[in-house]
């Protein structure tokens, strides 16, 4: 989509007003990805030319965007994005993702206007992955209030795993209503359900471990029930 967007805009005035319409300029995809199949960045000419020219057109039509670490801040920069509710975040690395939701980054300015996330962490051979993952997920659910649509995790990795066998996730949430996540056990998945996102109703959940758990957690959400 961003290939052909950087080659016919510009090109005619019919064109412009195609490529204009909310239908392909709602959602935004600027990746790019690498010959083994990795996600890269988009090819720098490219890249300059959207952050230069097409954003400073077509911000406020914009209500998604599907992002990568390394240009993320320049193209969040790039204009304001009044309408935007919905961003994806992919190629993350580990130890950088967990700064991602403080108070001093750019993200945060989109606190209160994000309801719809997406986040995608490489591999990684951290050895205290397990911790930084619940941290993570802690400060997304803490950092962004209107919260309703949270994918943690759309490629399944092993490493974006969640588990709560060394205690339970100390975090709740007033907003979210649809949550995609892969856990380590199948109480982890119960944890989940125990009354914390009292507004949820859709949850898909990939567990890595399916065993009959000794510990017995009340179920507080009604729609599972």
């Amino acid at each position: 989509m961003p290939k052909y967007f950087y080659s016919l805009i510009g090109v005619n005035k019919r064109l412009n007003k195609i490529l204009h319409d909310p239908t392909f300029t709602s959602v935004l995809t600027l990746i790019d990805y690498s010959v083994d199949g990795c996600i890269c960045s988009l090819p720098y000419p490219m890249f300059y030319r959207f952050c230069s020219q097409i954003l400073p057109q077509i911000y406020h039509k914009i209500q998604w965007l599907h992002l990568e670490l390394l240009t993320m801040n320049t193209i969040l920069l790039s204009a304001n994005y009044p309408n935007l509710y919905g961003l994806g975040l992919y190629g993350l690395k580990m130890q950088k993702v967990k700064y991602l939701f403080t108070d001093e980054t750019l993200i945060y300015r989109f606190k209160n206007q994000i309801s719809s996330l997406v986040i995608d962490i490489d591999e990684s051979d951290e050895a205290n992955s397990l911790e930084i993952i619940r941290l993570i997920f802690t400060y997304m659910c803490v950092t962004f209030t209107n919260l309703r649509y949270l994918n943690f995790g759309p490629s399944l990795s092993e490493c974006q795993q969640l588990s709560f066998s060394t205690s339970p996730l100390a975090v709740f949430s007033s907003t979210l209503s649809e949550l995609n996540i892969r856990v380590s056990r199948f109480i982890d998945c119960l944890y989940l359900l125990d009354g914390r996102f009292y507004q949820l109703h859709t949850l898909y959940v990939y567990i890595t471990f399916i065993y009959v758990p000794y510990e017995t957690i009340n179920n507080k959400v009604y729609y599972f029930e």
